[in-house]
């Protein structure tokens, strides 16, 4: 099956530096210091990770959260319940938006 998006191109993501290397190379160092451990377990960040990998639709991201997250120990359940923590958030960052037009409505109306 053909998708926009090609798998494949996961693999390639450490290429990027080929048209602006330093730029990149500023990138990946920046990247891999997020993600060793600190005040937060590896784990714990491959988690927020594969959340927020949902929450901005990234299917290279899901991919490779999903993986990295299942080798770092995590389950199918810890898994879905960070998807639905991502999911609460979007939903609650939409929700929030209707005191715009509950104001809008109440101005307008009076």
């Amino acid at each position: 099956m053909k998708t926009y998006y090609d798998p494949e191109d996961l693999k390639k993501f450490g290429k990027i530096g080929e048209f602006q290397k330093s730029m990149a190379d500023k990138f990946f160092a920046y990247y891999g210091e997020v993600f060793k451990e600190g005040a937060l377990t590896a784990r714990e960040k491959s988690l927020i990770a594969l959340a927020v990998a949902h929450a901005i639709q990234c299917p290279y991201c899901i991919d490779a959260y999903t993986v990295d997250s299942m080798e770092k120990g995590c389950d199918e359940e810890q898994m879905m319940e960070a998807v639905h923590v991502a999911a609460a958030i979007r939903g609650g960052a939409s929700l929030v938006h209707s005191t715009q037009m509950m104001n809008k409505v109440k101005e307008i109306s009076i």
